[in-house]
């Protein structure tokens, strides 16, 4: 949206509630006769919460605008139908569901046109030059394979495991608070805040302990700001300062959210003890 801004075109930025959901009448009262495109991720990558995605799809065909998502996120985890979800455009990405890296696709409709990214020749039907990585798309699609027939047993798995951890981590601390949505998230993701201690500092506590947490998306680790996600649903910036997303995978056990459980409490009581604002 930046570099199209940079190219002359308005963009509208939507505001989120406080569980980071945006609201699809606000989707609605912003379309004008200029809109062209839509553009809303299908589940944000720091909280989980998942959009209305179906909703608002309805919303852009009654106006005639076309919408795309972002479902890197959510491939492998929920049903990814374009005729469901209402879209014109859909991006994956390969790593997502255990694919080579550097390997995504984009789901166009029918009759939708695009401009080409990369220009000079005419492969994938003249939309993307350069010649293919086979050995990556081959990946791709047996990984999307694998990951389409586990969908349903392992989302009920990955939802067990991360619920089951929330609670071990707030039986065991106090003054935790869960930023996301409560139930319309993916399973894979828990993203807590710890009062009165940073974020950064329970990460690397965790990683001495062997334990791989994160602060914010892994697109803006390498940025000391706090999360605009955050910041957009309306976190308060001593809250958003000490937030950590765990993030959970296929090769993760319940041993795991134990392990973490019983390393978490002498670490945020440590922090907690040097802290100003205790």
């Amino acid at each position: 949206c930046a570099y199209l801004e940079k190219e002359g075109f308005r963009v509208t930025y939507l505001p989120v509630d406080g569980t980071g959901r945006v609201d699809p009448d606000d989707v609605r009262k912003a379309i004008t006769d200029h809109t062209i495109l839509i553009t809303i991720m299908h589940a944000n990558n720091e909280v989980g919460t998942i959009q209305p995605i179906p909703e608002i799809g309805r919303i852009a065909r009654e106006h005639g605008v076309l919408f795309h998502t972002d479902a890197v996120q959510t491939a492998g985890k929920l049903p990814v139908d374009v005729d469901a979800l209402n879209v014109d455009l859909l991006s994956l990405s390969g790593h997502k569901i255990y694919a080579p890296k550097g390997v995504g696709a984009l789901y166009i409709r029918k009759g939708t046109k695009i401009t080409p990214l990369i220009h000079g020749g005419h492969h994938e039907h003249g939309r993307r030059a350069g010649t293919e990585n086979l050995a990556s798309l081959v990946g791709f699609g047996k990984a999307a394979e694998i990951a389409g027939a586990e969908r349903a047993e392992e989302y009920k798995r990955l939802t067990k495991l991360r619920d089951a951890l929330h609670k071990k981590i707030t039986d065991r601390i106090e003054r935790v608070f869960l930023n996301g949505h409560p139930t319309q998230r993916i399973a894979n993701t828990l993203n807590l805040s710890f009062a009165a201690v940073e974020g950064e500092s329970i990460i690397l506590s965790l990683d001495m302990e062997g334990i791989a947490v994160a602060s914010g998306s892994a697109c803006t680790s390498g940025s000391l700001e706090s999360s605009h996600v955050l910041n957009a649903m309306g976190i308060i910036p001593e809250l958003t300062q000490s937030s950590v997303r765990f993030s959970l995978g296929r090769t993760n056990t319940p041993e795991d959210m134990e392990t973490v459980a019983e390393a978490l409490p002498p670490i945020i009581e440590r922090l907690r003890a040097m802290s100003p604002l205790t």
